[in-house]
């Protein structure tokens, strides 16, 4: 019985999981699909793919606090984390996700 239930807990936990690339797609309109182009109004023209996630960490959780600024798009950051309301499995999977995306040369 408890080989079951402790199956049951694992199971759920995977099906509970968060979804980078899934949560990613809300994303693309403005970093496009593989995360390669470059955000309007962001500062120093630098793209997403393959940052470091502790970066995209820190960051998402700055917009999420509004106090990130990388750019003139602050403010749709500040209001698309508001609006996505990404727990911090989320924004660590989605982070994960883009870290592994193949950077721009």
């Amino acid at each position: 019985m408890k080989k079951i239930l402790l199956g049951l807990v694992l199971a759920t936990g995977a099906l509970m999981a968060a979804d980078g690339a899934e949560i990613f797609k809300k994303c693309i309109a403005c970093h496009g699909p593989n995360a390669d182009k470059i955000a309007p109004g962001s500062k120093g023209d630098v793209t997403l793919a393959g940052m470091d996630k502790a970066r995209i960490i820190e960051q998402l959780k700055g917009y999420a606090a509004g106090t990130a600024d990388n750019g003139g798009a602050k403010a749709i950051m500040y209001a698309n984390m508001k609006n996505f309301k990404l727990t911090d499995a989320d924004i660590e999977a989605v982070a994960d996700h883009i870290s592994k995306l193949p950077p721009v040369k």
